[in-house]
Parts: C-alpha cells; sequence; structure tokens
C-alpha cells in the first residue's frame, strides 16, 4: 500500500515541487490548502490548478482568518508589502512578510489531517538557502516539530511515526526549479506573489518575485507566468 502523505500546497513554486516530489515516490497524496485571508488569494487558484492536473487523492481548502491577528503584511492591509529590495539583502532580516506561527499553525492542520487519514508523512516546502530570513524555515523547527508531532498524538502515543519531509531545504531557487522540470511540474499553473493584481499578474517586485526570477535565472529558463514588472537584477 502507498504511504499516506500531506502536502501543505500553497500553489507556488516551491509547494508545487513538493506536491510532485511525493508523487514521484508513489505517496498518496492528500493535499491540505489554508485560506488564511491573505492579501494573495489569488494564489488559492493556482493551488486548485495544481491540485487538480498533480493526481492528488483529496485536495482540501481550509478556511483560517488570520488577518484576525494581523502583525504581517500578508495579513494587515495597513502594512505594505516590502518591493525592489536589492536581491543579496533578502533573507538578511525578517520581512513584513513574516506571518507570525505560520509554518507552526499550518503544520499543526496539517497533523490533525493527517492522523484523521492515517496518514505519517507532512510535506513542507520549506527552504533555508534562497528564502527571505523566516524562522519557521530552519531545520532546527522542523526537527522541533516532528518532535511534537510524535508526543502530542494519539497516534504517535500509539507507536505510530509522524515524518515532517522538507525535500527542498537545501536546495537553491534554480535547483527546485530544474528538479520540478525534471518531473514534468507545469510552473504556468503556479503563483508565487505577495502582492498579484486583481487579474492575477505578479507584481515582480516583492521579495517572493524577485527570488522566483533569480531562481528561473539560475536554471537558465524564462519564467511562463505573466508580471507586472519582470526584475532584471
Amino acid at each position: 500500500m502507498a504511504v499516506k502523505a500531506v502536502v501543505l500546497l500553497s500553489g507556488g513554486l516551491d509547494s508545487t515541487t513538493v506536491c510532485a516530489i511525493a508523487r514521484s515516490e508513489g505517496r498518496e497524496i492528500h493535499a491540505l490548502t489554508i485560506d488564511y485571508n491573505q492579501r494573495h488569494r489569488k494564489e488559492l487558484d493556482a493551488a486548485r490548478r495544481v491540485a487538480q492536473s498533480s493526481g492528488v487523492q483529496e485536495h482540501l481548502i481550509l478556511s483560517l482568518d488570520l488577518s484576525l491577528f494581523g502583525g504581517s503584511s500578508l495579513t494587515d492591509m495597513n502594512m505594505e508589502v516590502q518591493k525592489g529590495k536589492a536581491l543579496e539583502t533578502i533573507g538578511t532580516s525578517i520581512p513584513s512578510s513574516y506571518v507570525p506561527a505560520r509554518n507552526t499553525v499550518f503544520l499543526s492542520l496539517a497533523l490533525a489531517y493527517a492522523e484523521t487519514r492515517a496518514a505519517s508523512e507532512l510535506w513542507i516546502g520549506v527552504n533555508c538557502v534562497d528564502y527571505s530570513g523566516y524562522p519557521d524555515c530552519r531545520p532546527e523547527f522542523l526537527k522541533s516539530f516532528e518532535e511534537t508531532a510524535n508526543l502530542g498524538t494519539r497516534a504517535g502515543i500509539n507507536g505510530a511515526r509522524f515524518s515532517v519531509r522538507a525535500p527542498l531545504l537545501n536546495l537553491s531557487k534554480g535547483e527546485i526549479i530544474r528538479k520540478g522540470l525534471s518531473l514534468g511540474v507545469d510552473y504556468s499553473q503556479t503563483l508565487t506573489c505577495y502582492s498579484p493584481t486583481s487579474e492575477g499578474l505578479a507584481c515582480g517586485q516583492c521579495e517572493s518575485c524577485l527570488l522566483r526570477l533569480a531562481g528561473f535565472r539560475e536554471a537558465g529558463i524564462e519564467d511562463p507566468i505573466p508580471y507586472v514588472n519582470r526584475s532584471r537584477r
């Protein structure tokens, strides 16, 4: 029988690649997308496209309004998404797009979902090489959460073991893209932008866009999605 896995699927480049890797390893995929009332809600449409084309067993979209807390430019409309930063400065400090405890919350929800489906793996597209300095993208955090998952669940106490899979953790964006392409990922279905237009065009200037564009340049491939402003840095 195939190993059951919950994949956190945002509709972005990284999570789409993770979904493809899980599929290539023969996992039965239960995809979980979190609608947290984020500024870039267009990514929910991307998550639906990716799930439909990836042949997942199940795709759930869970609503959780983190805008009630605010504290991030992704959930508080009174805060501006930082744009136009020099690429080399990204990751040197925690940006305004950091959503407090987001990956802790998301992995907790994925864990609850996994326990109800008898899934033993939680897959997440975090990366500690080309990333924006988020503290919840570090290997220390993932190791800690895995321990918590096995200590704080009925399945864990009864002898089942949960594992947190983060196959992109030590890859550059270019390496991630090349890996995805080798698995047949169609990146035109994805959206990574933190500040897309109402039509779904990526801004080309937020940190997420800058990292994505740099990754495609590293991979030697043109990014297939449309941009309002495409950075050449």
